[in-house]
């Protein structure tokens, strides 16, 4: 594998291997849902000399996601790769402000007609025309009328941006709403990728990026606009706490016994079975850190129907019962109160998916359960 001599200066200044590099483009590909032969293609994409411009937009949010992208530089392979954009404009890292931040942003677009891509992070107003958001004295309907219908395409980082977040729940007094439906009440046509998350996670931005450099295409979505790199899976078909739940042990307090334990945290109201997205495999910050793996259920902040919906504590419907090929024993000793009749329907249930090969999909509500 061949790399340019500017790549290769690129690497050397950031002390990072050859190899330390190929390895992490490797990875980058197996995680876009490319095959191994594509690693060459991918690597070319990050030497490509020319950088996609990037309008990054800030409405209702809390600036979390771009926050969680400042961190994911440690180790300095992803401030490589983002070498390859041109942030052309950003409210959070613009150097300039005032006039000549927003005379940043519209040269910008002249320039780059129909060739950058525009990232939106937060909700849009709608109620009252929008007035509950306002930078440079303009609304976000009225700044996406100037920006958006000159973008090559559009990313909603976040949940927020994606369909209204925590701004949306409730009485939702702004009248909160994601950027793909804004866009359609514009009526700008603009095809528009929803990267959900609280925050998003900031290497499904850079796969979704190095996948557009790689193939010169948007990745594959699902029905609401996800990449299925990123969010064709159940959180709980790879967490790592699967093995107790398909052998029914459940945490049932914070900080007892069983959650210390590292039991399922099915019973706390934990929506992994719910919620579709890679946090158990991607996790965030180079530190390996996730919610569950800090002994949080996770609230199902990807999805509409269930973050910032579903009450905390209110169990989650589990859409799939087919465990991994290795899971635990359900005759191992249970603990926390979990009756052995809940145990038999769980491994039964388990059971005879493998032995059968079932991918079953209806919804369990409220299973596993004590009955006793």
């Amino acid at each position: 594998m061949n790399l340019s001599d500017q790549l290769q200066e690129k690497l050397a200044l950031h002390n990072i291997s050859r190899r330390k590099f190929i390895k992490f483009t490797t990875a980058l590909t197996a995680s876009i849902g490319l095959p191994f032969a594509m690693v060459d293609k991918v690597v070319a994409a990050v030497d490509t000399p020319g950088r996609t411009p990037v309008i990054w937009l800030h409405f209702q949010e809390c600036t979390g996601c771009t926050e969680t992208l400042l961190r994911s530089l440690h180790p300095t392979v992803e401030g490589l790769v983002l070498d390859t954009i041109s942030l052309d404009y950003s409210e959070t890292l613009l150097v300039a402000a005032g006039h000549q931040a927003e005379k940043c942003m519209m040269d910008s677009v002249k320039l780059n007609n129909g060739k950058f891509i525009l990232v939106v992070e937060g909700s849009i107003p709608t109620k009252d025309n929008g007035i509950y958001c306002k930078v440079a004295g303009k609304t976000p309907q009225e700044t996406l009328l100037e920006v958006a219908p000159h973008a090559l395409a559009c990313v909603a980082i976040g949940s927020c941006a994606s369909w209204g977040g925590v701004q949306s729940a409730g009485i939702n007094p702004t009248g909160a709403k994601g950027l793909q439906e804004v866009l359609g009440e514009l009526n700008i046509e603009k095809p528009v990728i929803n990267l959900p998350g609280c925050p998003a996670s900031p290497y499904n931005l850079l796969s979704t990026v190095v996948y557009f450099l790689t193939m010169n295409k948007l990745p594959e979505l699902d029905s609401k606009g996800r990449p299925l790199f990123a969010y064709g899976r159940l959180i709980h078909d790879h967490c790592e706490r699967r093995p107790h739940f398909d052998s029914g042990r459940f945490a049932q307090q914070f900080g007892d016994e069983t959650h210390r334990l590292g039991y399922c945290l099915y019973k706390l109201g934990c929506k992994g079975p719910e919620t579709y997205a890679n946090c158990s495999t991607q996790k965030f910050c180079d530190v390996g850190a996730w919610p569950i793996g800090t002994g949080h259920p996770c609230f199902g902040c990807t999805e509409k129907e269930v973050g910032f919906t579903k009450p905390i504590h209110q169990q989650a419907n589990v859409l799939s019962v087919t465990p991994p090929q290795a899971f635990g024993s359900v005759n191992q000793e249970k603990s926390g109160g979990i009756s052995p009749g809940a145990a038999a329907v769980v491994g039964a249930l388990a059971g005879a998916a493998v032995t059968a090969g079932v991918k079953a999909s209806k919804k369990l509500k409220n299973e596993p359960e004590d009955q006793g």
